[in-house]
Order: C-alpha cells, then structure tokens, then sequence
C-alpha cells in the first residue's frame, strides 16, 4: 500500500505515518491517491480539477470543446496547491471565467475588442500556449487594436487616416522585416510612437484651418522647430505615407540630430561590476548571467531576453555563446551560471508542461514567453547594474579592439551599427586607448 512519507527515523530516512505511529489516512477518496490532501478527504489534485471546470464553465454548465486543452493544462498543474490559490486570488482567471461565461468562440479577434491591460496579454497568451489559439506576431498584431481604443474619442476624419497609415504603411512594412529576421525585434513601441505623432498633428492642421492638401513646408518647419524631443521627427512616416498617396505635396522633413553616445561606463567601473556579477553568490542567478553578457559583450536587451539554451554551446573543455554569426567564448564562471538557468528553469506551478516551446534561459511571467525587454532593464537595474551606461561602456570597448565586420558577427549588431561604435571609439576615446596601452601594470584575469 502506498503511503506519504511525513516523518524521518533518527538515521534520517523518510518514514511514512503508521511507521510512526500516526495512523491517519492520506488516501483521496474521490481518485484513490495518496497524499496532497486538500479538504472533506479529497487530495488537491481532484479540488483543482473541480476548481478549473467551475471557472471554465460556459452558459450551459460545462467546458465548451475549445477551452477543454486549457482546462487540461490548469487541472495537470504539477503544484497543486499553488495553482488552486492562483485559481482563486489572479485577476488574469476573473477575465477568463467571464469569457468562458458568455460562450462566444474565443479568438484573437475577440480579445482585441477588450481594452489593452496586462490581464489581457496574459490572457491571451495563455491561449496560444495552450494551443486554444493560433500563435501570432503579437507585438505588431495587438497594434490595430490599440489604435481602435486610441480613435474612440477621436474625429472620423482623424480615423480614416490613422487607420490605412498603420494597415496598410508602418504594418506591412513592419511584417515583411520581421519574417526576414533571424533574431526576434519588438516593433510595437517604435510603430505606436509613429502614429501618435500623427494622431498629435492633425489637430494642429485642424486649428490652422489647413487640409492635407494645403501643407507647406513651412508648416512642417514650424511643427519641427516647437519640439521639446526629437518626437516629433517621427511625423516624417506620415508624410511619406500621404506624399505616396497624393495627399500632400513633396515635404521635407529634417534627419533627427544625430548623438554620440551617452553616459558610458568608464573601463575600471565595468570590470569592478563585472566581478561583482561572476563573483557574488548573494545576487539572483539571472542577474548575474544577464549582467554578466551586457557588460562583456553589450547585448541589446531585446536580444538578452530571447537567448535560449539552443544558444549555448558546450564542450568538452569550453562553453560558447551564439550572438551573431559567430559563437564567442564564455569565461567558465558565467557558463556554468547559464547552465544552471537552461538546466533549472523557473517553473509555473500553475500550468502543465505539455506544451513547453522554447526553453528560456530567462523566463517571464507570461506562460511560453520571455522576460520583458522592460522587465530585464528593471531588474537589472534595481541591482545597481544601469544597462544603458553597461551596454555602451562594453561596446566602447570591443569597438576600440575590433574592426567593424568582427564586431557585427560577434554582438550580432547591424554592421552599419558597428562601423558607427568603431568610428566613435577611435575618435573620442584616442587618449583612453593610448593611457590603455601604456599601462604597465599586470593584464587583468576573469575568474575561472
């Protein structure tokens, strides 16, 4: 007979409860199992199962065929209890009980009318892990309906631009760079930028009685020269939308100002930090790593948050790391932290893993996706790791040792990109490099 193990014996070893005298019964008496005893003699298995049909429920009382993977996913949980206090107490369930509840068929389509919010990502997402939805470009396909809650309030005229503009110009575009990349991009912010540009300055043609028409390039001079940012630089996709349309006549718009780069980590601050992320066991495990990979290499956030343990390369006597076209090689401290993180993924107590997908080395919230872009940023940098000022002090300094090509194939940057931060290092960092190579002081060593 198959009982719990809920004691040790005085060598240590786990001894089940008549063993020590404790006679109680752990068996469900709804499935027969043993142990994870929840309430009235039921184990938590067989409460999370009710719990999940209950919230699932559609009109006539049962799961509708179509949430029925879903239903299976929360019900195969392999922490129970965990997942039955999610059930209870997650504002992400409030949402999918009153979807279940109104028996609509659920769709993308669906979920765009509801208003943008974080439960509605997760939702939705949850979704598509669960094969109940078809996977999405969600970053560019959530857009359109973002600009239908932006237009509520906005005249028709405004609408009837606004949305061809999206569709049918920063949209499509948009897709065809993303099915050639081979790493993913988050377009959305950019994109969303752009059209609230536009959204911003129609306005100001209505107030000056202007139409489309009737725009001079001194009116654009005018809009340029009253911006507190280079926000407003971004209304040079409008106009190019409506020149190609025939809507407005050929109009100039000013390159935005180019800048050096800003606020860089100076070497020896670097290193020091460095250290601290290969060497400080009292730091998460994930901040070391990612720390670890933005001050050495300058990874871009969004390209950190999408590594996976397919981009690890372990050997017999090295670990390399793919970031571009060329795998680099890995101090043996910051390989052994990335082997933890691919071989102990964060786990979601809440939902099975029948349907895994990519085994992020960092994990988000949401089932099947990454860490946020923000999210790693805000992580980081609660830790006294400013990723802006790591990320250019590393590219600093390969730049200052690499030519232009290498550096593009190890960082995986675009090598226009590249050629850029070499130029910049060799320009205004001059006295730094000639300081380095005068240094007699004996050439610093990673940890092993």
């Amino acid at each position: 007979m198959v009982q719990p193990l809920i004691a040790r014996d005085d060598d240590g070893a786990e001894v089940c409860g008549p063993c020590v005298g404790f006679a109680a019964d752990y068996t469900c008496k709804q499935c027969g199992r043993a142990g994870n005893p929840h309430s009235r003699g039921r184990c938590a298995h067989c409460v999370l199962a009710e719990r999940v049909n209950a919230l699932l429920a559609g009109p006539d009382g049962t799961v509708a065929p179509q949430l029925e993977p879903l239903a299976a996913a929360l019900a195969d949980a392999p922490s129970p209890f965990p997942a039955i206090q999610w059930l209870k107490e997650s504002p992400n369930t409030k949402l999918l009980a009153r979807l279940a509840s109104e028996g609509h068929e659920l769709s993308h389509q669906l979920l765009d009318e509801l208003p943008p919010s974080r439960n509605q990502r997760y939702v939705r997402q949850l979704l598509v892990h669960t094969r109940v939805l078809e996977e999405r470009n969600e970053d560019l396909e959530r857009i359109p309906g973002w600009l239908e809650h932006e237009l509520a309030d906005k005249p028709a005229a405004h609408a009837s631009l606004a949305r061809p503009f999206l569709n049918w110009f920063l949209l499509r575009r948009a897709r065809q760079r993303a099915a050639m990349r081979r790493h993913p991009a988050s377009a959305d912010r950019d994109l969303r930028r752009r059209v609230s540009v536009a959204l911003d300055f129609l306005p100001l043609m209505d107030q000056r009685g202007l139409a489309l028409a009737d725009l001079a390039q001194e009116h654009i001079d005018d809009w340029i020269a009253g911006a507190t940012s280079q926000r407003r630089y971004l209304i040079r996709y409008f106009l190019k939308w409506t020149t190609s349309r025939r809507l407005t006549r050929e109009l100039t718009v000013p390159s935005i100002p180019s800048q050096e780069p800003q606020d860089l980590l100076d070497d020896d601050d670097r290193w020091q930090l460095l250290q601290r992320c290969l060497m400080d066991d009292a730091l998460p495990t994930d901040v070391r790593a990612s720390g670890a990979i933005t001050l050495l290499f300058g990874t871009s956030t969004e390209r950190l948050c999408h590594l996976t343990s397919e981009h690890l390369k372990f050997g017999d006597k090295h670990a390399h790391l793919v970031l571009g076209r060329h795998p680099v090689l890995l101090p043996p401290r910051l390989a052994e932290l990335l082997r933890q993180l691919a071989e102990q993924p964060q786990p979601r107590p809440q939902l099975s893993q029948a349907h895994p997908g990519p085994q992020w080395l960092f994990p988000g919230m949401v089932p099947g996706k990454p860490i946020s872009t923000h999210g790693m940023t805000q992580k980081l940098n609660r830790h006294g790791i400013m990723v802006r000022t790591a990320r250019n002090g590393a590219l600093a300094a390969l730049a200052a040792d690499l030519p232009g090509p290498i550096l593009a194939d190890v960082t995986g940057m675009h090598r226009h990109t590249a050629l850029r931060w070499v130029a910049y290092a060799r320009r205004d960092w001059a006295g730094y490099l000639a300081a380095r190579a005068a240094d007699d002081s004996a050439p610093r060593r990673l940890p092993k």
